[in-house]
């Protein structure tokens, strides 16, 4: 491992510009802020830890979905991105048994190797995460020992950007580096990053956020055989089509949202119960159509909703990254607009719950339609009720959009994003 001062030094200079420019692209700006911000994070590191001389650095970034909302969960496909916003850690290798993990705006995590059952108090916090990825780690055979760290994140909480997952694959990623040689499959870093949510956390989720923020690029995934996840990368330039994507943070969080999240795929799946199943992958939407009146008994009316936005998103998902692969932005921006209007009216994931008054994310979608006038496209992005709403935004109506956009929501709700061609990794070439 390299030491603090030499990366330091490196970082400064060609080959550390070079390394930096392979993860936040080569403008001059986004290359000096982010030299300072790893500056940063160094200096904190041996402040925190300065009996370790040597460290390794790392980087996992958000993803953005871009197509199949609340697919991943039922057997269905999507479309996942990478993003330029990512969370860092500066880690160290040490003896002994426990992970020590200090993040920027937390209290000291320290997790001891020897005490990895879950622990309720522990619930929602991001030290449930690093519990629940060392033991499953550990559980599936592969070696887990102490590590030192520091972390510093752009990727915000309540975003839909999955910082939860960035932060899950990003420990993952040191542990398989330290203990395990970078052998284990990124897959099944996926999958333990995945139980640390659903078990220790509390949160349930698909596997779509850590196998993008894993993975990097634009990623069209299938997940009908869920333990073995198809992936195609997708080539795609949003800037060549003369768009911007943004996100728009709508001022309200993800933190209590958990029981809608569970009720979506909960209700999918009373459906494919319902129709003598366990997902609704396995059957399509004529099937539900035919069996509608006893579904209504059984499963209720909402739930026949979410089923038949499951069929007409994860069609929708196939057509996208087919107009993608062609450069048909009409086309997918079409698409993108029939995916927002089916959450809204469908899958009913764009109200927060008990609140009549507070509905950020439906006025977001409205002023974007109004906005944007037929150009363009706008979605709930991620898991909905609350939080964000993507936007694609035609160059010629990004002053305009930015300025409505920021005086409702606030002056920083609104951020421009970029796919990340690489997912999450080592930085290499530093050493030397």
């Amino acid at each position: 491992m390299p030491a603090v001062s030499h990366l330091r030094a490196v970082l400064g200079g060609a080959r550390g510009a070079e390394v930096l420019q392979r993860l936040y692209g080569g403008r001059a700006e986004a290359l000096k802020s982010q030299t300072a911000r790893f500056r940063r994070l160094l200096d904190r590191f041996a402040r925190s830890f300065p009996e370790d001389v040597e460290v390794e650095l790392f980087s996992a970034p958000g993803r953005t979905e871009v197509g199949g909302n609340h697919t991943d969960h039922n057997g269905g496909r999507v479309l996942a991105a990478a993003v330029d916003l990512d969370i860092l850690a500066a880690a160290a290798k040490v003896p002994g048994g426990a992970v020590v993990i200090e993040s920027e705006g937390y209290p000291r995590q320290v997790i001891p190797l020897d005490e990895l059952d879950p622990r309720e108090e522990e619930r929602y916090t991001a030290g449930a995460l690093t519990r629940g990825v060392c033991a499953r780690l550990r559980e599936l055979g592969y070696r887990i020992g102490g590590f030192h760290a520091c972390l510093v994140s752009q990727v915000p909480r309540g975003s839909g950007l999955s910082s939860s997952a960035a932060y899950e694959v990003l420990i993952a990623s040191i542990l398989n580096h330290f203990y395990n040689a970078g052998r284990v499959p990124e897959l099944e870093l996926a999958r333990a990053a995945q139980y640390a949510e659903n078990r220790y956390f509390g949160k349930p989720c698909g596997l779509m956020d850590q196998t993008a923020s894993l993975t990097g690029g634009l990623l069209a995934i299938d997940f009908r055989d869920s333990q073995h996840p198809q992936l195609r990368r997708l080539r795609c330039d949003f800037a060549a089509g003369g768009l911007r994507l943004l996100i728009v943070d709508t001022g309200a969080g993800h933190e209590d949202l958990n029981e809608e999240y569970a009720s979506i795929e909960r209700e999918m799946k009373a459906v494919a119960r319902a129709l003598g199943g366990s997902l609704l992958r396995e059957f399509d939407k004529d099937q539900v159509l035919r069996q509608a009146a006893c579904l209504r008994s059984s499963a209720g009316d909402r739930a026949i909703l979410r089923a038949l936005h499951f069929y007409d998103e994860d069609r929708r998902v196939v057509e996208q990254a087919a107009a993608l692969e062609r450069g048909d932005f009409p086309a997918f921006l079409r698409l993108a607009v029939e995916s927002g209007r089916s959450s809204w009216m469908l899958l009913q994931n764009c109200y927060p719950p008990r609140s009549g008054r507070a509905q950020g994310v439906a006025l977001a979608l409205a002023v974007s339609e109004t906005l944007l006038d037929g150009e363009g496209a706008w979605r709930v992005h991620g898991g909905g009720f609350a939080g964000t709403v993507q936007a694609y935004v035609p160059v010629g109506r990004l002053e305009g959009y930015l300025e409505a956009m920021r005086g409702i929501f606030g002056r920083r709700s609104c951020r421009e994003l970029a796919v990340r061609p690489i997912g999450t990794v080592r930085l290499e070439g530093l050493a030397g």
